[in-house]
């Protein structure tokens, strides 16, 4: 439950200036200018400050990053909102939230704020509250990209006092070229492909598109925008191949510009906001991300919300753009997050540790359930021979079942894209003979899944356990795991469209597979399906014809564990 001290009336709007400010500043070898808006509010002595900047291919002028600067404002905190590198009218490259170029840009910005350095005109910050001589009480906010870079400022900057990093990535080359079978990292996955060249493509076409383009973000070693190392990955993962000492490379590289590297460098208490309908940073990336955090005594807490990149707005979620923290869930823990660790008010209740959105609730006042913890797995389930998930292993049946891929893909979970920009997307489905499924009995209870369910798998594939030795990876088998919900008139639900990519380390031994985190509520009389798929369109997939065997007997068969919570 909300403690009192998370709701609080909406203030009056207070009033502020904005003022246009220039930077030029030294990061990654390069001199950037960094295009800024600062947000002053009036009547007020010195005051703690907020930096945000944008989503990728926005600027400080986007709707959420300019709303934030304006939210901030009215509210008494002195807002600095700029264009990242890269974007709007600052220059430089992309460079993926680096810590070392974007996130040492940004701690040149929190210098200006502790008065230590002046704009481009001469502007001095001499209004900001001070913890010490040269230190700001500043705390950042902004999602996706804008999210990523706090984390990265933070690593490289102590004196940040609060993140609110919205749905944004733990590790880009899961993110990008997810394998979701363990352990993490030891085989590249499945391109991403459809998410990663629209973002790709986005960047490369702003030199195009951009008249009288600063020179600084024009790259003359074979990329237009971005820095070397990141064009040489997209490419990389375009080629299709994964050679062994290339690939490696290049995914350390995606690693290297991610919070999975650098989290053991950031102190500043965290907030973690996260996506239910995202499958470009699904649930598991800030779960990943708030498990490091806590673990080595960083204060941190997360909320899972309704919408991410893949959409799931829905009326009473928090929308950054409308600026109105005051009459949602997550911007009432916005507010009392930077009121306890920007304004000190050490006795501000920041809520609960964990916090998710339940589509199936229709009371806005109780959309979303608390926990101390995220839920266990709790609830095993047993792969029949018969394609039936049963509830104990003595029910397993034995038997074998073969599918096979194609030269094409014959499975779709989405169109990436199709959601921001407004298209629709046909409903996704699986074609008959390239996919294997097992669906359990109509549910006696209404079943809550909450968190990221697991499946342990063995298979069968000769012409796989062949081609796994050639020394490419790309020549392992890929398969696609998902969950269902099957309503009673036969209505399949893949939740949020998500799946969980794989790509098999070694055919010849049993692997485990991590699906992403999911919040579902599977109703009395609904039935699990569960799912593996030769392939998936918004993925590359196999190389070659591999057909897979699954064998199932009661002592030998896969196990599908899944978070169930008590109502």
């Amino acid at each position: 439950m909300l403690g009192t001290a998370l709701v609080t009336p909406a203030p009056a709007a207070g009033q502020y200036t904005v003022k246009a400010l220039k930077f030029t500043v030294q990061t990654g070898g390069r001199t950037c200018t960094i295009d800024a808006d600062l947000y002053r509010p009036t009547g007020t002595g010195r005051a703690p400050a907020v930096l945000a900047t944008n989503g990728f291919g926005g600027s400080k002028s986007d709707g959420s990053t300019d709303a934030i600067g304006k939210a901030f404002a009215q509210r008494g905190y002195v807002s600095l909102v700029y264009s990242g590198l890269g974007f709007g009218n600052s220059g430089c490259l992309i460079s993926l939230d680096d810590p070392g170029i974007d996130g040492t840009a940004a701690s040149r910005l929190i210098d200006f704020l502790a008065g230590k350095r002046a704009a481009d005109d001469g502007t001095e910050a001499d209004f900001v509250t001070l913890d010490a001589k040269g230190d700001p009480r500043v705390g950042m906010i902004g999602g996706s990209y804008g999210g990523a870079v706090q984390l990265a400022t933070a690593a490289v900057d102590h004196r940040v006092d609060a993140l609110v990093p919205m749905i944004t990535w733990n590790d880009l080359a899961y993110s990008l070229d997810p394998n979701n079978a363990g352990p993490h990292g030891s085989v590249p996955g499945a391109f991403k492909w459809q998410w990663a060249n629209g973002f790709y493509l986005i960047g490369e076409s702003q030199p195009i598109t951009i008249p009288g383009l600063d020179p600084s973000r024009i790259n003359s070693l074979g990329c237009l925008h971005f820095v070397t190392e990141a064009c040489r990955t997209v490419r990389t993962l375009n080629s299709g191949s994964y050679p062994a000492g290339r690939t490696a490379e290049l995914l350390a590289y995606a690693r290297s510009v991610s919070p999975i590297s650098y989290l053991s460098r950031v102190e500043a208490p965290t907030l973690l906001v996260q996506g239910q309908a995202d499958s470009l940073f699904n649930l598991n990336e800030a779960t990943a991300t708030y498990r490091t955090l806590k673990a080595q005594g960083t204060p941190a807490k997360m909320i899972w919300q309704s919408w991410g990149h893949s959409g799931g707005m829905v009326a009473g979620e928090l929308n950054l753009g409308s600026g109105d923290l005051e009459s949602t869930y997550v911007g009432k823990r916005i507010l009392a997050w930077f009121d306890r660790y920007l304004q000190k008010k050490t006795g501000t209740d920041t809520g609960p540790a964990f916090a998710y959105y339940r589509d199936w609730i229709t009371d806005p006042a109780g959309t979303y359930a608390t926990a101390d913890r995220l839920p266990a797995l709790s609830q095993k389930l047993y792969l029949s021979g018969d394609g039936k998930l049963v509830d104990n292993r003595s029910k397993v049946t034995r038997g074998s079942r073969t599918y096979t891929n194609r030269l094409v893909p014959t499975s779709h979970s989405e169109s990436s894209l199709a959601g921001l920009v407004g298209l629709p997307d046909k409903e996704p489905y699986d074609t008959e003979g390239s996919y294997l499924g097992w669906t359990s009995e109509p549910l006696a209870r209404t079943t809550d899944v909450v968190g990221a369910p697991r499946a342990r798998l063995k298979v069968v594939s000769p012409k796989a356990e062949r081609t796994q030795r050639s020394g490419d990876a790309a020549d392992r088998l890929v398969l696609f795991a998902k969950l269902y919900d099957v309503a009673p008139d036969g209505t399949r639900t893949l939740v949020h469209r998500l799946v969980a990519p794989v790509r098999v380390p070694d055919v010849t031994r049993s692997f485990t597979v991590t699906l992403p985190g999911i919040v579902h509520r599977y109703e009395k009389g609904h039935r699990l399906r569960f799912v593996i798929a030769a392939s998936d369109d918004a993925y590359f997939g196999n190389r070659g014809i591999k057909p897979v065997t699954v064998v199932s007997s009661p002592g030998d068969t896969g196990v599908l564990e899944l978070p169930v919570v008590s109502r």
